[in-house]
């Protein structure tokens, strides 16, 4: 009814306006005539060229995935050939020299197939070996790269020796920072510090009466001067027991290598190995401990890694015959450096021993003067086990020097001072730590200062 009414009003308006002034309604007509042809044309043009932009974002999204489906299969293709080449390098790597085969010995077994658990760790640590720059076969970085500053040496040696440094020199500090003055109880109080550092009961009294009697006559009072002054009576004994660097002079240069069963006596062969290769030296490892299968498995796992021949004879063979047949080979394939390996628990004291002088007196036969190196591998994380082993190898062959392993795992680093003190054996290498090059020549002065060094101080 209400629209009805609006009409009719509209009606009688424009009725009423074409009265009053005919031509106006014609007016009005064209501009509304003029406004819906304008609507029309622009509605019609604005869908049209939506049409083409859809057409046009299609035809692009074709040629995309079209491109997309024609180098899918070349990508693919690329990718894999990239894998393949990857695993190929890596399976070089640890494979890149073939096991020696002895005179009479059987052929080295595939242990990559049959130990997979212990090869995968291997993969592992052969994977960060190229990423660090130590692999070999072309994967090393160039020596600008890989070279190490002073500093940075000192800094590993330091902090392998952080465990050793808080047992002895902090507990010292404490100690001495709360005496005003130097008395019988301080006395003790020290001995107590070097003893719990495994410096031994021996070395602390004879570190005690030197020290005692130096202050006595600079006459020197203040407790202070019992660190600086064991600290110079730590050097002048380590002094005495810092062995000169091997030498090779002679060619293939015998290194033998002994110590018990868990000393680390098959990591620190696989790292003197590296060290050799390092330098360009050609390198053969025999596997003398017959007696432990795996203690073959994993050394040649550790020759297959740095790049050195490998000998091995049967299990539960005679270990002396391994000796004699990498000898042999080594002579006629000119190499630089053998490295025997020797067992480390036999069923007795005696056994073990025997067979030592066996392999000396073996080896010795067939080439003159060898082993030019006896080489003991001591745990420092045993303490004073290690001295007692140390005086048991002593007294059954001629130990050339020693290797004092797991620095960095110890606060009972002191044992190193009480070995140089009571066996009067050169300590020729340290190991402050798990990677290839952590495996140190001893130097006393360096030494004696990252373990005397404060975290304020640093290295002049």
């Amino acid at each position: 009814m209400e629209a009805k009414t609006d009409m009719e009003g509209a009606i009688l308006f424009l009725k009423n306006l074409y009265e009053i002034d005919p031509q106006l309604i014609w007016v009005i007509g064209a501009v509304v005539a003029m406004v819906l042809i304008a609507a029309l044309i622009f509605f019609l043009v604005r869908e049209r060229t939506e049409e083409k932009m859809d057409d046009k974002k299609n035809e692009e999204l074709s040629q995309i995935q079209g491109t997309q489906l024609e180098t899918l299969p070349q990508a693919i293709g690329e990718t894999k050939k990239d894998e393949e080449l990857g695993i190929k390098q890596i399976s070089d790597g640890l494979t890149q020299q073939d096991s020696v085969e002895g005179p009479e010995l059987e052929e080295p077994e595939d242990i990559l197939e049959e130990h997979e658990e212990i090869v995968g760790e291997e993969i592992e640590n052969e994977i960060g070996t190229i990423a660090d720059g130590t692999g070999f076969q072309g994967q090393e970085k160039t020596e600008e790269e890989v070279e190490e500053t002073k500093e940075g040496l000192f800094s590993r040696l330091r902090a392998g020796l952080s465990r050793t440094q808080t047992g002895l020199i902090s507990r010292l500090d404490e100690m001495l920072s709360v005496r005003k003055e130097i008395d019988g109880n301080l006395w003790d109080d020290f001995e107590e510090t070097l003893i719990t550092a495994d410096i031994g009961v021996g070395t602390t009294m004879k570190l005690r009466q030197e020290i005692q009697t130096k202050l006595t006559k600079k006459s020197l009072r203040e407790p202070s001067a019992i660190k600086s002054s064991l600290r110079e009576e730590i050097l002048k004994t380590l002094k005495k027991a810092e062995g000169n660097p091997i030498e090779l002079k002679v060619k293939p240069f015998v290194l033998m290598v002994a110590g018990v069963n868990g000393v680390g006596k098959t990591t620190t062969i696989g790292k003197l190995a590296y060290r050799f290769r390092k330098e360009g030296k050609s390198v053969m490892v025999a596997a003398s401990d017959t007696f432990r299968a795996a203690a073959m498995e994993q050394l040649e796992i550790w020759a297959k890694r740095v790049g050195s021949d490998f000998l091995k004879g049967q299990s539960g063979g005679d270990p002396s015959s391994v000796a004699f047949d990498a000898v042999k080979a080594s002579l006629a394939r000119g190499t630089d450096v053998l490295i025997i390996d020797t067992a480390g628990r036999l069923h007795t004291k005696t056994n073990l021993m025997d067979e030592l002088k066996k392999i000396r007196r073996i080896v010795g036969r067939e080439l003159e003067g060898a082993p030019h190196e006896t080489l003991l591998v001591l745990d420092a994380t045993t303490g004073q086990n290690a001295v007692q082993q140390a005086k048991m190898f002593k007294e059954a062959i001629d130990v050339t020097g020693i290797a004092l392993t797991k620095l960095d795992g110890t606060a009972k680093g002191g044992v190193i001072v009480a070995i140089a003190d009571e066996l009067n054996i050169p300590v020729k290498f340290i190991g402050i730590g798990e990677s290839l090059g952590d495996l140190r020549e001893f130097k006393a002065e360096e030494f004696v200062e990252a373990l005397f060094l404060t975290r304020k101080e640093t290295l002049h």
